[in-house]
């Protein structure tokens, strides 16, 4: 795709919404393509019992919190790359990418230690069962080790996607989701005798159970991160950049942008992150078939908000393209349609959940119990699924503007004022089960919906960037 392509993104001749949904329908069919991948994931550690999954389940919320943190400040880079593209200045956008380079080297260093030093005795922090910890360890050894990959990925998914190109993304993660289902087909399970189309055969397998599945998604994001960091340096694009006769140093005035882009959105993704650690803490106290029904509903819910980034993605990248062309109101009508259009799909998606709940759980696990509990939880957060995309779309919209500061304050209300502190008291203080604190989490969505919508209809998130 050629430079002058990508800058026609704000070309006047073509309606919004066509520009629109050729940024989201990539995002969108993506973002379906790894839920239904994470879902034939989920089943196959499923399939291995309760305790697999609940090793899975305890190391969750955390790879959530590092992962999070680490794609805001992607986040950041790509939002002021897609200024700069928006403005015209190539150079500029050149520099940040280099800068985005080294701040993966530093960061992956600094992560993958982290990791590897909290692997063992995260599980006993959680306060998992005794003969889920060793399992749950390993997995999260092997998963450390992917990190550099696993930044590398969110840097480039970030800035490529800044850039307008959200097919490429798209492609690397069909090829690499293909690849984990393979791998973790042939990894988890032992060799056995399968039959497909009526003819017998032996499949090879390695039979590495939870193992085998952390394996599996470590190479795959390896993978998924070669194959983007390719389309960046290959690709003619504003984001191609020359490698030698050029700085590498870093630019501190840069590196301060992103910071203050990124710090608030990190803070935010930590926030939730950590309620959701301390959410699986109080799970944890009711017994491992909570545990894991708890892990299985959240995987079967993300059916509704996956595709619904791909909204809040293209928000992003129109509105900061748009404000760095000085395009004010552009800006604002790609705001108002993508949060339409997202919400619409959210709602539709969320019925289709409380319809099939039990059908989703029992895709993932044979146990009757957790089938039953995870349904009865599905069903209460189904009600939730138009706020949840109030809250997604709006904060692209507000990170494009760069006032990402009251999404982390109102993620901060709705998380520990709402959810976390109403669920302990329930939980420990009343002895009530899963269902109380899947109930606390609806009133956190919508309380965090409804006030990133009063944030939005302020219209003062337009200027954010001049504060």
């Amino acid at each position: 795709m050629s430079s002058r392509q990508y800058s026609s993104l704000l070309d006047p001749s073509r309606t919004p919404a066509r520009t629109i949904w050729m940024l989201a329908w990539p995002v969108i069919l993506d973002q379906s393509f790894q839920t239904m991948v994470h879902y034939v994931d989920s089943a196959m550690v499923g399939s291995l019992g309760a305790v697999a999954t609940a090793a899975v389940a305890a190391n969750s919320s955390t790879i959530w919190l590092v992962n999070g943190m680490m794609y805001s400040f992607g986040a950041a880079f790509a939002v002021l790359a897609a200024r700069q593209i928006g403005a015209g200045n190539n150079t500029a956008v050149h520099h940040t990418v280099r800068q985005a380079l080294l701040a993966v080297v530093g960061f992956s260093v600094v992560i993958t230690t982290l990791m590897l030093s909290i692997a063992r005795i995260l599980p006993v922090w959680i306060g998992v069962e005794d003969q889920v910890v060793p399992v749950a360890g390993t997995y999260m050894s092997i998963i450390a080790l992917a990190y550099p990959f696993t930044i590398l990925f969110a840097y480039m998914a970030n800035l490529i996607r800044s850039s307008g190109d959200t097919r490429s993304p798209l492609i690397a993660n069909i090829i690499t989701n293909i690849a984990n289902i393979v791998a973790n087909y042939l990894l988890i399970f032992p060799t056995r005798q399968v039959t497909l189309f009526g003819w017998d055969f032996l499949m090879p397998g390695a039979g590495l159970g939870v193992k085998g599945a952390a394996i599996g998604t470590a190479g795959a994001t390896a993978l998924s991160a070669l194959i983007l960091f390719g389309v960046l340096v290959l690709k003619d694009s504003p984001l191609r950049t020359p490698f030698r006769g050029v700085s590498w140093k870093v630019d501190w005035n840069v590196m301060r942008q992103v910071f203050r882009l990124g710090t608030p959105h990190a803070l935010e993704r930590a926030t939730l992150s950590i309620g959701q650690i301390i959410l699986t803490v109080l799970v944890t106290r009711i017994g491992t078939v909570s545990l894991a029904a708890h892990h299985l509903a959240i995987t079967a819910e993300s059916i509704t908000y996956m595709p619904v980034s791909g909204f809040s993605l293209a928000a992003t990248t129109l509105v900061a393209q748009s404000l760095g062309a000085q395009k004010r109101e552009m800006a604002l009508d790609f705001a108002k349609r993508s949060l339409r259009w997202g919400v619409m799909l959210m709602s539709g998606t969320g019925l289709l959940m409380y319809i099939f709940s039990r059908q989703l759980m029992a895709f993932f696990s044979p146990d009757l119990a957790v089938i039953e509990l995870g349904s009865r939880v599905l069903r209460i957060e189904a009600f939730a699924e138009p706020f949840f995309a109030l809250s997604i779309v709006i904060s692209g919209i507000l990170r494009g503007a760069g006032d990402t500061k009251w999404p982390f304050i109102n993620s901060l209300i709705g998380m520990w004022v709402v959810r976390l502190i109403p669920a302990s008291i329930l939980i420990l203080g009343f002895g009530f089960g899963l269902e109380a604190a899947w109930g606390c989490m609806v009133a956190d969505l919508v309380v965090r919906g409804l006030l990133n919508y009063r944030r939005y209809r302020k219209g003062t998130w337009i200027d954010a960037w001049k504060d």
